[in-house]
């Protein structure tokens, strides 16, 4: 059998972690990082996906509110302000990228993009770290075709 060529060719099972531990770590980003870098993340995160040719079909033309959602569900979910509840409600990621087909490519390229992305918005380790394996997670979750 071949070794994968990078470490996100396949999609890793969940990993056994206190996940109290890891949540409370993650709901502390917020508070080292400020709002802007979030938004900061999610602008280079949709550049990204703009010059990507399996991505960008799945996004409408305009991304400002696709930035604004990420950015707004990102400082949530990582301990700011509940500003994307507020504005759409329970985040429901599964139903609500269902219409998409999310197979393990997509996965993997999505994963690759927010990669990027933290690399172009400058979050430090192990900041990086930590946001990484909630979105390899998360990707991983979003997944629906095999």
């Amino acid at each position: 059998m071949q070794e994968p060529k990078k470490p996100n060719d396949v999609a890793l099972p969940i990993a056994a972690v206190d996940p109290a531990a890891e949540r409370a770590a993650e709901q502390s980003i917020y508070l080292q990082l400020g709002a802007e870098k979030f938004w900061q993340i999610a602008r280079a995160f949709y550049a990204r996906v703009d010059k990507h040719e399996r991505l960008r079909p799945i996004f409408p033309e305009d991304l400002q509110e696709p930035i604004r959602n990420q950015a707004e569900f990102l400082i949530q979910y990582f301990g700011g302000p509940q500003t994307y509840s507020d504005r759409k409600g329970h985040p429901r990621l599964r139903m609500r990228h269902a219409p998409f087909p999310i197979d393990l490519t997509m996965r993997n390229d999505w994963v690759d993009c927010m990669r990027g992305a933290l690399i172009d918005a400058a979050i430090p380790e192990p900041i990086v770290a930590l946001m990484m394996a909630y979105f390899e997670r998360t990707a991983t979750f979003m997944m629906n075709k095999p």
